[in-house]
């Protein structure tokens, strides 16, 4: 367990991402790009040149810190847990952002590089760390499919085995989309280092950019003679099984990822991730509230005023609950740790039973006696107590 200082010392080193991209908490997406693409510019590499090497690193972390913060803030799910929980819970229940230390410059660029276009050298980095030079890196696209899922499998987990067409590397031409893999050629226009580099003038100077070369797309060789069976690009069509371990505790809306399952990318680069996004199918009988269980109970009227034993379902089957006599409706029996776990694996929710009352609707001629025989007794009028103990319940609801 961690002792008081050391937590606090990791809550203090989490800054506000609203903070760290000077929006206010209300900021449509529209608003979170701007911030976030202003920071990213001014924080870029090739605004660092002929600094220090501590403030190129500061900038670094500053870039990155950035990137994380927009990474939440401009996904709504991720942004509404964010602003549930705050920076501090956020963090210490595993967030779901890039968490900052583990982020490389390859990451950003992959998820945000659509952002700037061409823009100060995002098409291939220099002046961090070893990203710097060389070709740009192709990258497969993502693909995303829709996984349903039971509440009996949230609660345990669950294996799925799903059928995904990919476009996969073409085995015929090695993936290059040339014949045979060989007829190939250097490329004129970036002779074959896969780049452009252009200096041009902005209202911040300066600026050098580097991009993927127009000509191979970056590869650094053009094709001489087509491969007949990609036709060139370098990919083909495949379906492929792939089997998804789905964690307990998800929640409706959630994705999961699967890295490198997504398209493969042409010329051998790297491939695309495998989204899963996360469906709950719905329960005859329980309703979802984050980790606890809902269930509606109806008991007659003569079980809730002598009191008995009714049987309800669970999630991993059924269980006896006993009512006690007297019972008024409306009232809440928790079974505790009988709903979903937690998918950071703090706990399992409780299992609510809300009890109702069914009044009769229609009745014969010698029970409508009985009961009016039983109208004026004082066991049948409520007391103070009673009406004050019902009614502060529901105010309770409505607060």
């Amino acid at each position: 367990m961690l002792c008081a200082l050391c937590i606090k010392k990791n809550i203090m080193a989490k800054r506000d991402f609203y903070e760290v991209l000077g929006v206010d908490r209300n900021a449509d997406a529209d608003a979170l790009k701007k911030a976030y693409r202003k920071l990213a510019i001014q924080y870029h590499p090739d605004r660092q040149q002929g600094k220090t090497d501590a403030e190129k690193k500061e900038a670094e972390e500053k870039f990155k810190e950035a990137a994380e913060a927009y990474d939440v803030l401009s996904d709504p799910n991720k942004r509404a847990r964010y602003d549930q929980l705050g920076p501090e819970g956020y963090d210490q229940m595993g967030g779901g952002g890039f968490s900052g230390g583990g982020m490389s410059m390859e990451d950003i660029l992959r998820q945000f590089g659509d952002l700037f276009g061409g823009f100060g050298g995002f098409g291939g980095f220099s002046g961090f760390g070893d990203s710097g030079g060389g070709s740009s890196v192709n990258y497969g696209t993502n693909l995303r499919v829709r996984v349903k899922v039971t509440l009996q499998e949230v609660a345990k987990g669950t294996e799925k085995k799903i059928k995904i067409p990919r476009q996969v590397s073409c085995q015929s031409c090695h993936g290059t989309g040339a014949k045979n893999g060989t007829a190939l050629e250097t490329c004129s226009n970036c002779h074959g280092s896969g780049v452009e580099v252009r200096i041009r003038r902005t209202i911040l100077g300066q600026m050098q950019t580097q991009s993927a070369c127009s000509v191979c797309g970056g590869s650094g060789k053009r094709i001489r003679e087509r491969c007949p069976d990609c036709v060139g690009s370098g990919l083909i069509k495949r379906e492929e099984v792939v089997t998804i371990n789905i964690p307990a505790g998800v929640q409706e809306g959630m994705m999961l990822t699967m890295r490198g399952k997504g398209n493969d990318a042409p010329g051998g680069g790297v491939p695309g991730d495998l989204q899963i996004v996360i469906e709950e199918q719905h329960d005859e009988h329980l309703i979802r509230d984050e980790q606890d269980l809902i269930y509606n109970l109806m008991i007659d009227f003569p079980t809730a005023a002598l009191g008995g034993k009714v049987e309800i379902p669970t999630i991993n089957g059924r269980a006896r609950v006993t009512i006690e006599p007297g019972t008024q409706p409306g009232k809440v029996l928790r079974l505790r740790g009988k709903g979903l776990p937690s998918v950071n694996g703090y706990g399992n929710g409780d299992l609510l039973v809300n009890v109702m009352v069914y009044v009769p609707e229609n009745l014969s001629a010698a029970e409508k006696r009985t009961l009016e025989s039983m109208r004026d007794s004082g066991s049948f009028k409520p007391t103070t107590s009673a009406k004050e103990r019902i009614f502060s319940r529901m105010r309770h609801m409505f607060d």
